[in-house]
């Protein structure tokens, strides 16, 4: 039987809707409007869409956009400097710099020189070390929009078994953190696990996050498992070598045919990660105003 599919297109309108509300409750209730600060340096063409993106749906939702766009020979300090601005400033309550950034500067230390309270990325250390420890963080929003979905389709993720193929620090790592907050039996499977075909045939829950289009093929997969597919790789399209077309890190079509659900590639993970942005900034709003968290939209 063919896997039931998450759609994650949808699913990130239902959660821009429910951000939307409780932005307009906000400012009806206390006159505060959630600020989101995104800072661009060069000309990445992937980047300045993506910005664009978040501009766009930063304002359908009522927050306030601050767009920084820097050239790309723009020194370190001199973008520490921005953000030492915007970390002071009471407007702006999430700050995001977008990766990549040009070699000359040290990403490492611009992200951690961002307030970790308006770290709506989840990359500070500070915010990793408390994630780590089961203690209040922001968290990165791929992780956070994979762990929505999961909770939304199964409720209780308690007790089960769950590999994340991948450990990088901004997908593989914070998602086995919340995978074990929920009470999961969590495997990270990476380029140095033996047989991880086998490793991955005992997950409940599979979370691919590894980069490599299509490496998980269906008889990696646990009969009606559920598989996240973070996975965004274009490919040459087979009917056409002069065009591409996106695939995600699992073979959809063999592992649709074991999976018990799945999500696609476009149309799954990538939505929730804007979505989960904007969720971010306004829990990171709340936190600073000491009001009650946004429910629903948070760890």
């Amino acid at each position: 039987m063919a896997a039931e599919i998450i759609d994650g297109k949808a699913f990130a309108a239902k959660v821009r809707e429910r951000v939307a509300q409780q932005v307009a409750a906000l400012k009806a209730a206390q006159g505060i409007v959630p600020g989101l600060a995104v800072v661009l340096v060069g000309e990445d063409p992937a980047s300045q869409v993506y910005v664009r993106n978040k501009g766009v749906q930063t304002v359908e939702a009522g927050m306030a956009s601050f767009k920084h766009k820097l050239d790309a020979a723009t020194s370190e300090a001199e973008i520490l400097s921005l953000v030492a601005r915007l970390n002071a400033d009471p407007a702006v309550h999430g700050i995001l710099v977008q990766l990549p950034l040009p070699g000359h500067v040290d990403s490492a230390k611009v992200i951690n020189a961002i307030d970790p309270a308006k770290d709506v990325d989840g990359f500070h250390i500070s915010n990793v070390g408390l994630l780590g420890t089961g203690q209040k963080a922001l968290v990165p929003c791929t992780p956070l929009g994979c762990l929505m979905m999961l909770r939304d389709y199964h409720g209780s993720l308690s007790g089960m078994e769950a590999v994340v193929v991948g450990r990088s620090n901004i997908v593989g790592k914070p998602m086995a953190q919340l995978l074990l907050g929920e009470s999961c039996t969590v495997t990270v499977a990476h380029s140095r696990t033996r047989d991880p075909g086998e490793v991955c045939r005992r997950a409940d829950i599979l979370v691919a996050a590894v980069g490599r289009p299509e490496m998980i093929r269906g008889d990696w997969v646990k009969p009606g498992a559920t598989v996240i597919d973070v996975g965004i790789n274009r490919v040459p399209h087979p009917d056409d070598p002069n065009k591409t077309r996106l695939v995600g890190d699992c073979h959809f079509d063999s592992c649709a045919a074991v999976a018990g659900a799945i999500t696609p590639v476009p149309g799954g993970v990538g939505p929730m990660t804007i979505a989960c942005l904007l969720a971010n900034t306004l829990t990171a709003c709340c936190r600073a105003h000491g009001l009650p968290e946004p429910e629903g939209l948070t760890v």
